[in-house]
């Protein structure tokens, strides 16, 4: 039942998991997988990760970032198998506390945590998730000279550009955003940018389609600092929200930050674009006296 990770056709049948079962209360978006899997290169030492499946149904998965934390999905038809996952997570861990993310909604998932002897435990540093149904978007304005659009692949120089700006230090690279670029479910015409009066990106939103079930995660999104306070960010959000309806979706979804440095400002911008919050990530530690 269980299977190491071998590639793209194994992201996929973990993202099959991830779209069957999704709903706004979800820890994960089928977006999330294709994003952190691309989004930097060379990482596959760090990432140990499986699969449990039968008949060619993905069942659960596990995705370790060493040396010892864990992101997961199991089906809630199948709660028995987050103890496997939790088993395979301490058997490759190199860490001495086991640190495990999900959101409450997951219950089978914390039930599970509970029983190995997991704790939750309050951080100052959590993802709080928001939704906003895609009926009634403000149209975007820019200022004078700027230019919204979504970008094309002749465009890789300058979309890497703007994201290592916004998030600078960054991991992502030319290679590594077209491998994003060229992953499932990505999509050219929810990749949006604002174009400033030099030719520079100013303003990045990337938007990935779920649709079987019509919603879009706005992952990543942001503005290059040197073009802060002009109404950029809200702008590129609402031109990629409108481009997310037009595709068929109804719902759109952001995972914001609460906490880091980097993310200040994000839950104001989403809440003046209609985003209301409705889940938070919840954190569970197993602290072990030594590491395997």
């Amino acid at each position: 039942m269980r299977r190491q990770f071998g590639g793209a056709d194994d992201l996929r049948a973990m993202q099959e998991l991830t779209q069957r079962i999704w709903t706004p209360e979800s820890s994960v978006h089928i977006g999330d997988l294709s994003w952190q899997r691309y989004q930097s290169t060379g990482r596959e030492a760090e990432w140990p990760t499986a699969i449990w499946a039968e008949n060619d149904t993905t069942l659960a998965w596990g995705w370790v970032t060493l040396p010892g934390e864990l992101m997961l999905q199991v089906d809630p038809a199948r709660p028995e198998l987050a103890a496997e996952v939790l088993a395979w997570f301490a058997e490759v861990a190199t860490s001495p506390t086991l640190t495990v993310t999900i959101v409450d909604a997951e219950k089978h998932v914390s039930t599970a945590l509970e029983t190995d002897g997991y704790s939750r435990e309050e951080r100052a540093v959590f993802e709080t998730y928001m939704s906003r149904d895609l009926d009634d978007l403000p149209e975007p304005v820019v200022p004078q000279g700027f230019h919204l659009r979504p970008c094309t692949a002749d465009d890789l120089a300058r979309r890497v550009a703007v994201h290592q700006a916004v998030w600078h230090p960054s991991r992502v690279t030319e290679e590594s955003y077209a491998n994003v670029m060229r992953a499932w479910p990505y999509r050219a015409d929810l990749d949006w940018v604002v174009e400033a009066p030099d030719g520079d990106f100013a303003a990045q939103c990337l938007i990935w389609l779920d649709d079987h079930n019509g919603a879009g995660e706005l992952e990543p999104v942001g503005t290059d600092p040197r073009y802060r306070g002009k109404g950029l960010g809200r702008a590129v959000c609402l031109a990629a929200l409108h481009a997310l309806r037009a595709a068929g979706a109804h719902q759109a979804v952001v995972y914001p930050v609460i906490g880091h440095p980097k993310s200040v400002g994000a839950v104001p911008l989403y809440q003046s674009l209609g985003f209301r919050a409705h889940a938070r990530s919840a954190t569970w530690v197993k602290r072990r006296l030594t590491a395997p």
